[in-house]
């Protein structure tokens, strides 16, 4: 992979795609971004619009003309575009399937069209679905649980069938709980770290789903920029055209992980310490417990994550209390 390469990121003004712009920079690639600022927003990128090596595209992977327009030029793809959250698809399953089946659709097909080298796409873990065991391997999938669930397991086949008929090289990455900087704390659906910060600075109680013993895989931003980078450059044959957990590989309960904030934060104000917390009812569509095994981006490609969790969540405090108060 040159250094001139240009990458396009779909989703680049979101969480996940502004931290990924922000490291492609640095890196010295060019960077397209695609972005409808559904979800996004346009000042994680606004330090790049000066940048002669940043270019945005305002638009929708609904859209195949968007798609088009984004992929022109382009030598790789980091896909991040999507609706995310369990419960808002739910809510509205039309529209996480119009966005993360038939927009990764489009993008496939624009890709494959323009001869993009290589399509990096944010997989979930959340095609493990219903299935029991522990840690999840990559070969050992449930049933889906949320419609969510359903449209980024769609995205697993149809880059699988796209890589096998067009040979278009491509990659998935089954993201697991991700959190850090620039991770929005506001609207109906936040994630549960930013929510329970922003709740612990305001000194406002946050609301645990169920008993708090369900665990997840908290994984730190900087070991997903790391998972796509070496997705990006790999030049192993055997490590394409197939799925990674990008995890840390670690359990936390969601007791232990308001325990962690409460502690953390406790050391900008004190009195965070005291917040009682609450407990509501299980959430439907969620998965009771959640660790990846990450020996196969291990071994096919060299892997080996910076940031465990509790790390992870030290930095992100940081950052949430300077940039929320």
């Amino acid at each position: 992979m040159e250094k001139k390469s240009i990458v396009l990121v779909t989703g680049g003004a979101g969480f996940i795609g502004s931290n990924l712009c922000e490291f492609l920079l640095d890196e010295g690639y060019q960077v397209v971004c695609l972005d409808n600022f559904s979800t996004g927003k346009p000042e994680n990128i606004q330090q790049h619009f000066t940048n002669p090596s940043f270019r945005l595209v305002v638009g929708d992977i609904r859209n195949p003309e968007d798609c088009r327009k984004a992929v022109e030029g382009v030598d790789y793809v980091l896909h991040e575009a999507a609706l995310g959250s369990v419960p808002r698809s739910i809510k509205d399953p039309v529209t996480t399937n119009a966005v993360n089946i038939s927009g990764f659709l489009n993008m496939l097909v624009a890709a494959r069209d323009a001869g993009v080298k290589r399509f990096v796409y944010a997989a979930s873990s959340s095609t493990y679905g219903d299935s029991a065991s522990l840690p999840k391997v990559e070969e050992v999938i449930g049933k889906p649980l949320s419609p969510y669930a359903v449209t980024k397991y769609v995205n697993e086949l149809y880059a699988d069938v796209f890589s096998k008929t067009y040979g278009i090289e491509c990659i998935g990455l089954r993201y697991f709980n991700v959190f850090g900087r620039r991770q929005d704390p506001n609207g109906a659906y936040a994630a549960v770290i930013p929510l329970f910060v922003k709740q612990l600075i305001d000194h406002q109680s946050p609301v645990i789903n169920g008993d708090g013993e369900y665990s997840r895989d908290f994984t730190y931003i900087e070991n997903v920029i790391l998972m796509n980078k070496l997705a990006l450059t790999t030049q192993n044959k055997e490590a394409v055209n197939t799925v990674y957990n990008t995890a840390f590989g670690e359990r936390t309960t969601l007791n232990q992980l308001v325990g962690y904030l409460q502690e953390y934060l406790s050391e900008f104000d004190p009195e965070i310490a005291k917040v009682e917390i609450k407990h509501g009812p299980n959430r439907l569509g969620d998965i009771p417990h959640s660790l990846a095994s990450i020996d196969k981006a291990k071994r096919l490609l060299g892997y080996q994550p910076s940031f465990n969790m509790r790390d992870g969540l030290k930095e992100a405090v940081r950052w949430y209390w300077q940039n929320l108060k």
